[in-house]
C-alpha cells in the first residue's frame, strides 16, 4: 500500500463545506481516487475522480520539510 496525496489542480474556487484534500492508504491512484469521492463534500466525487480538476500522487517520504496538510473546520460550533 502507499499513502497518496490529492488535492485541487486550482484552489481559487475551492469554499467552504468542500473538501480541499485528503491523504489516503490505497494500493493504486484509481482507488485513491475512488476512496476521496466517496468522502467528497459539496465539490462532488467527480471532482476527485477527474484528473483535470485534482491531484494525486504518491507521497513520499523524501521532500521539503512541511505540513502536508491541515485539516481546519471554520465557523463550526461542534464537530459530530
Amino acid at each position: 500500500m502507499k499513502l497518496w496525496l490529492l488535492r485541487p489542480v486550482n484552489r481559487d474556487h475551492m469554499g467552504a463545506d468542500m473538501a480541499h484534500g485528503f491523504v489516503v492508504r490505497a494500493a493504486t491512484e484509481a482507488a485513491a481516487r475512488a476512496m476521496a469521492a466517496n468522502d467528497s463534500g459539496d465539490e462532488g466525487a467527480v471532482f476527485w475522480t477527474d484528473a483535470k480538476r485534482s491531484r494525486c500522487a504518491p507521497l513520499l517520504a523524501q521532500g521539503a520539510p512541511g505540513v502536508v496538510i491541515c485539516d481546519y473546520v471554520q465557523g463550526a460550533d461542534t464537530l459530530l
